[in-house]
């Protein structure tokens, strides 16, 4: 199926999170707080599986052959450790908690009763939806084929995917999860606008490196919802999903 103009696919993409939120808040209040912490478990088990999906991409044959072996593991490592160390130097975390708590104050005028979640807890599932909905191979292969013009099916199925998820994370995060809605489209959009200027946007080494890393930080989300380690810098280590293909075009260049 071919979009009729490009981002047609993410603006499905959005519109799938936005009802499967608004779903989710519905029925949200309804479940006992256990069920809750159940449902909470349970998405935190599945991320560890989709982390476990898009890291396994450190193993990709157009990775591995694009340079020596146990490099790839190395180039990830070493977008975790830089993009750690300047998200840190940033201050990603204290500014995400500081921008999700405005964008919290603006939605809860908006929104009262059991969608008025604490700031915390807001800040939380808007950084959990948005990873979980923009990173991995379909979050980057998808806006791009859509921007390239051959086609929406992979965002379709992500679309799918997405919806549920939301449901299912509004049902405990509440009104965080809809606010993920505008990450997945500013970072799609930007994507499906650089498949649209620049052609293929990254070779699919790059785009291994990129997911293999976002994998990683999925495990760090799960992490947290699994309350393991509920104080795990995630958005601190972002930068690393834009380190990672930089490694790799080092690393590539070097081998030449």
């Amino acid at each position: 199926m071919d979009g009729t103009f490009p981002g047609i696919g993410t603006v499905i993409n959005v519109v799938t999170v936005v009802v499967g939120a608004l779903a989710g808040m519905a029925v949200g209040h309804r479940l006992h707080e256990r069920t809750r912490h159940v449902v909470t478990d349970v998405l935190g088990l599945v991320t560890l599986l989709v982390a476990a999906l898009s890291a396994v991409a450190v193993t990709d044959r157009a990775l591995t052959g694009a340079m020596p072996s146990g490099v790839p593991v190395l180039v990830v490592l070493g977008a975790l450790l830089v993009g750690g160390i300047v998200g840190s130097a940033l201050g990603l975390e204290e500014r995400l908690a500081g921008l999700g708590g405005r964008v919290h104050t603006w939605a809860t005028r908006r929104w009262s009763g059991p969608a008025a979640e604490g700031r915390e807890r807001f800040v939380e599932g808007w950084l959990a939806a948005s990873l979980l909905f923009c990173v991995g191979p379909l979050a980057v292969l998808g806006p791009i084929s859509d921007g390239l013009g051959t086609g929406i099916d992979q965002l379709l199925v992500k679309s799918v995917l997405d919806g549920f998820a939301a449901l299912a994370f509004a049902s405990t995060f509440g009104v965080g999860v809809l606010m993920s809605a505008l990450s997945v489209a500013v970072y799609q959009g930007v994507m499906t606008a650089l498949g649209v200027l620049l052609g293929s946007f990254l070779p699919d080494a790059h785009v291994a490196a990129l997911t293999a890393t976002g994998g990683l930080l999925l495990v760090g989300i799960a992490l947290r919802l699994l309350r393991v380690r509920e104080d795990l810098p995630v958005a601190s280590l972002l930068p690393a999903l834009v380190v990672a293909p930089l490694l790799t075009e080092l690393v590539v260049l070097l081998g030449r």
